[in-house]
């Protein structure tokens, strides 16, 4: 990118933290004097963008019962994306799920989105969001929120995918074409997490032979299946996330389950090495987590679809599942219970060759002469 360009960054809320949040600190080192935009920033619950340069929309200013809720706000978040003022930008990189690539730039700028995924509630499940009552009430809006949101996935001059999975969902709900991106895994950095990796410490006093989740803790996420097979089995789990769906999970989580919530990535990273194996119930859209599970060598136990068949080999890091059933899930977790020591040291022999191909280094490469290119797809 030409020095001298305004860049603004735009992504839906900034209020949590996970893999996508990862991506906006790597855009962040590589545009360092950008200007960050989003609906509404939490700061207590998103400590990590305390250094960046964000701007909110006036749904920051709302009340707070209304702010956090998605269902409550869900009104005001098309005005307040397409009413952010933008004119000052050159280039516009939004980062979304959701709303904000229908920001509205000036003539001559160029606005480039890496689409998370097409929305989830509009399009992919929306029976995870709203019961049939919601839906049947709401259904003049959501309508409307479908039939806006096709139009305004027009709006960037192009558009990056973060996986082929994503790449197919917008080729299906927008008529558009994609490149993929693959979301940048940092191997330096989490090499020198292994190197300093804590001993066990007092809020890790966990039994030796646990599985593990690392996931939000939402109803795509599908952790509630994780908990009913580990309840009937009974054997111990340790559960890392935050989310809308923590208490109840919690609720329905046998004494074989632990709950951990604020670890460090040091904390992640000894979990990684001493899990029998990390469970992705989820149809992933890319699947950040297991790139971190297979760099310590933890084999990774995947639903076969979205984008965990892109970052996991069948056998060699980790085993996939058919269905999102209780039978299916536990049938595999079986199957791996009796060659969990053969895949282990296969996943510690190939996971880091395999995660090659998500390196920063590639990632940054490949995004820039994106920005440098001119062809609008």
């Amino acid at each position: 990118m030409p020095s001298g360009k305004k860049i603004a960054i735009v992504y839906d809320w900034i209020d949590k933290w996970g893999g996508v949040e990862r991506v906006l600190l790597t855009l962040h080192d590589m545009f360092p004097k950008a200007d960050f935009y989003t609906s509404y920033f939490d700061f207590q619950k998103a400590a990590w963008a305390k250094n960046l340069n964000v701007k909110t929309s006036f749904v920051n200013s709302l009340p707070s019962v209304i702010r956090t809720s998605r269902v409550l706000s869900l009104p005001f978040y098309p005005f307040a994306f397409e009413t952010l003022d933008l004119s000052a930008y050159d280039l516009v990189i939004s980062i979304t799920s959701t709303f904000a690539k229908s920001v509205v730039t000036k003539p001559g700028s160029r606005h480039i989105c890496y689409l998370l995924t097409p929305t989830r509630f509009l399009w992919i499940t929306p029976d995870l969001y709203l019961n049939n009552m919601q839906q049947t009430l709401l259904s003049p809006l959501i309508n409307h929120l479908k039939s806006w949101d096709k139009v305004v996935a027009n709006r960037p001059d192009k558009i990056i995918s973060i996986s082929r999975t994503v790449a197919d969902r917008c080729r299906q709900y927008y008529q558009r074409e994609s490149e993929v991106i693959y979301p940048p895994f940092d191997i330096e950095y989490w090499g020198s997490i292994k190197n300093v990796m804590p001993e066990r410490s007092d809020r890790m006093m966990l039994t030796d032979k646990f599985y593990l989740v690392v996931s939000r803790l939402e109803p795509y996420k599908k952790v509630d299946l994780v908990l009913r097979c580990f309840k009937k089995l009974k054997w111990p789990l340790v559960v890392v996330g935050m989310g809308t769906q923590e208490d109840n999970l919690k609720k329905m989580a046998g004494e074989n389950i632990t709950f951990l919530k604020g670890l460090s990535d040091k904390e992640l990273g000894w979990l990684y090495s001493h899990a029998e194996a990390l469970i992705m119930p989820q149809n992933e859209d890319f699947g950040y987590v297991a790139l971190e599970a297979q760099f310590f060598g933890c084999p990774v136990i995947a639903y076969r679809k979205g984008g965990s068949s892109e970052t996991i080999t069948d056998g060699q890091t980790g085993l996939f599942f058919d269905e999102q059933t209780d039978s299916s899930l536990i049938k595999i977790l079986e199957r791996f219970h009796t060659m969990s020591y053969n895949l282990k040291s296969a996943t510690r022999a190939t996971g880091l060759k395999n995660i090659e191909k998500f390196s920063r280094i590639e990632f940054e490469k490949k995004f820039v002469q994106v920005i440098n290119s001119k062809v609008k797809s």
